[in-house]
């Protein structure tokens, strides 16, 4: 089950503890695309908060916000780029999508296989798409005040696993919200200094997870096995091109 549209945007624009996390989240995003001029950048779920710095470089960008969540107006300040979206159906042409952006959906998601195939889709070819959910092993997954305490968390095997059945490669691994999920702007301080020391030591659990994947070219879908094509066997062999096998009588003649 979706989170609403405005849970959401409260957190990150009305709370000090988003307003932190979403630094946090930008920072690593500036780091892994740094630059995305001429391209299409598009988001999946809540992802407007990470698209702004996208805005000015890029060819075009899109917010695509499932409608179990609801849609928002966005940005406010300039011409709205975000559309209300069936879930198993973006109005995105397939192979148009430099970057993208899954946020705030793959958890929450009655289908996934579905959102993978939409998300494998629409990325076109040297694209690149970012899968962000919420660790299972973090303290923030754990943390029902937050929106990365709902829906169903992930281990990184758990997302690589998906990401390769479903035809993409797992390119990089990134964490990031290391600080604690505390309301306590005396911790909140403290946040910069976790999240640096986060990418410096292994045995420290970010919140999120951040998994970058590349597209793999002539993907395969379905049981290779029930999808070979079988001979015609028996009575029914040579129906399909109108040559019915003749049938023999006990004398092995031809019959009539």
């Amino acid at each position: 089950m979706h989170l609403d549209v405005k849970e959401i945007k409260d957190f990150y624009y009305r709370s000090t503890l988003g307003r932190v996390a979403k630094a946090a989240i930008n920072k690593n995003l500036s780091n892994i695309w740094p630059e995305t001029k001429g391209l299409n950048v598009v988001g999946f779920g809540f992802s407007v908060p990470f698209l702004r710095q996208y805005l000015a470089g890029s060819r075009r960008v899109i917010a695509l916000m499932p409608a179990q969540m609801g849609v928002l107006a966005w940005p406010s300040d300039e011409r709205n780029v975000s559309v209300l979206v069936d879930e198993k159906r973006w109005p995105i042409d397939t192979g148009h999508v430099d970057r993208l952006i899954v946020s705030h959906s793959l958890e929450h998601s009655i289908d996934p296989s579905t959102l993978f195939a939409e998300a494998y889709r629409v990325l076109g070819p040297g694209g690149r798409a970012l899968f962000m959910v919420p660790n299972r092993a973090g303290l923030w997954s754990r943390t029902d005040g937050t929106p990365f305490g709902q829906g169903k968390p992930f281990s990184a095997g758990q997302l690589e696993t998906q990401l390769r059945l479903h035809g993409f490669l797992p390119e990089k691994h990134f964490s990031a919200l290391y600080m604690l999920p505390s309301r306590k702007r005396s911790l909140q301080r403290f946040a910069p200094f976790l999240e640096k020391m986060g990418e410096k030591l292994p045995f420290l659990v970010g919140g999120l997870i951040m998994l970058e994947a590349s597209k793999l070219p002539n993907n395969i879908t379905g049981s290779p096995v029930l999808d070979q094509k079988k001979a015609g066997r028996g009575v029914l062999e040579g129906l399909s091109n109108g040559q019915p096998k003749p049938v023999l009588d006990v004398n092995n003649k031809k019959a009539g």
